[in-house]
């Protein structure tokens, strides 16, 4: 019983720093760019898109096709710029402990 009593404990500190983990997640921002900084996209750490600036030079109706393309790569830049910092923030929690692909925590 007294190693269950300490097993315990520890998923409750591991659960307090989780906690932790994805509060400062959520203050987390991060930028995305493509087409040479011609479209800049931020989002948070959570994923939520929080700004867009697009290069006055890409206004022009016959380049709509590429701007669209060229926003979805920025947003695409700074998903997985967001991903990144959350794993290791995750990391830092879990001391290393590399959890299964697609395991989110807390559970």
């Amino acid at each position: 019983m007294k190693n269950l009593a300490g097993l315990m404990k520890q998923a409750s500190q591991m659960q307090a720093k989780m906690e932790e983990a994805q509060n400062s997640l959520a203050g987390l921002v991060v930028s995305g760019t493509a087409g040479a900084g011609l479209v800049t996209l931020t989002l948070t750490g959570k994923g939520e898109m929080k700004g867009l600036k697009i290069d006055p030079k890409l206004a022009d109706p016959s380049e709509m096709e590429m701007l669209q393309d060229l926003i979805v790569a920025a947003y695409t830049d700074a998903k997985n710029k967001a991903e990144a910092a959350s794993s290791e923030e995750m990391r830092k929690v879990t001391g290393g402990l590399d959890l299964p692909p697609g395991l989110k925590l807390p559970f």
